[in-house]
């Protein structure tokens, strides 16, 4: 009934809430990304996304349907692989940013692990900056992560707009340094915060600096300081800073997924578990609910699965 290239298709817009950057994504025309929706839509008999000019958003029937898709897609590929014959094996060294630590990426590696049991799947958790580095020296097969400033690599798994936050009784005073909870250099959302205040001609002091989330996280809920984050994945605890502070406008990142050149069978487990990723990406915006599962499933580089 449902067409596995439709949902993609769907899957993708859903994700970048954009039928223009699904496009992009899936390397389709704008008119096929909707014509593959449309005919989902006639499929189903129901309206998936509500959009104008301005704006994609999904419909309570969307929303529905995202779950269907993913298992659709998984059950498909799984199917695929039995048939054919095609078994995933090797080593494949994957780095995921901070960022993703409180989210529900171990259940799309979970899946990952159950589908190509074959494939090593080494984890490393890391600053976005350290893990591009890391994966330029041939130390990654993969990386999800931030994407730097007019760096135009990667696939993207969706696009977000960067905030302040910190603890909710936080009252920051106009006439002193602004108190900066920060990740180490070399840290994207560290180096936006300081170039925007900079350039704002704001005075700032560092008032704590980790190389781990929850370090962050712990020392923003103690109302040490602020922090730029990004405003889909705000952890619990804290809230996003008023504009009355007069903070500067951080602007907006992407995050990405991007390959490395090594050959062979790491680049096919890489492209597997790229594609488990870009189909479950919506899963990325939301956090691990509580006895779904481990509330912090990892938080150490190297760590083996």
């Amino acid at each position: 009934m449902y067409d596995p290239s439709q949902l993609r298709t769907f899957l993708a817009v859903a994700q970048t809430l954009s039928f223009t950057q699904a496009a992009r994504r899936l390397g389709l025309r704008q008119s096929t990304v909707s014509q593959h929706v449309r005919r989902l839509e006639d499929a189903t008999g129901r309206q998936l996304f509500s959009r104008d000019t301005h704006s994609v958003e999904l419909t309570e029937d969307g929303e529905a349907m995202l779950g269907f898709a993913r298992r659709i897609l998984a059950v498909h590929e799984q199917a695929t692989a039995f048939f054919t014959g095609t078994r995933l094996r090797g080593r494949l060294r994957f780095g995921a940013s901070e960022d993703f630590v409180l989210t529900r990426l171990p259940e799309i590696l979970e899946g990952f692990r159950y589908d190509h049991p074959e494939v090593d799947l080494e984890l490393t958790v890391e600053l976005s900056g350290t893990l591009h580095e890391q994966l330029a020296a041939g130390r990654l097969d993969l990386v999800l992560a931030k994407r730097r400033p007019q760096d135009p690599r990667g696939a993207l798994v969706w696009h977000d707009k960067l905030v302040w936050i910190g603890a909710e009784r936080l009252r920051l005073d106009p006439d002193r340094p602004v108190p900066l909870i920060v990740y180490p250099p070399p840290g994207i959302t560290r180096a936006r915060a300081l170039e925007a205040l900079e350039n704002q001609g704001r005075a700032w002091r560092i008032a704590c600096t980790s190389g781990s989330l929850n370090g962050l996280i712990a020392a923003a809920r103690a109302g040490l300081g602020v922090m730029a984050h990004s405003r889909s994945l705000v952890p619990p605890g804290l809230v996003r800073i008023p504009e009355r502070a007069g903070l500067p406008e951080l602007g907006e990142i992407d995050f990405v997924l991007v390959h490395g050149d090594r050959r062979g069978p790491a680049q096919n487990a890489a492209q597997a578990l790229a594609s488990a990723i870009l189909a479950g990406g919506d899963r990325l915006h939301r956090r691990q609910v509580p006895g779904a599962g481990p509330a912090a499933p990892f938080s150490a580089a190297g760590a083996g699965m």
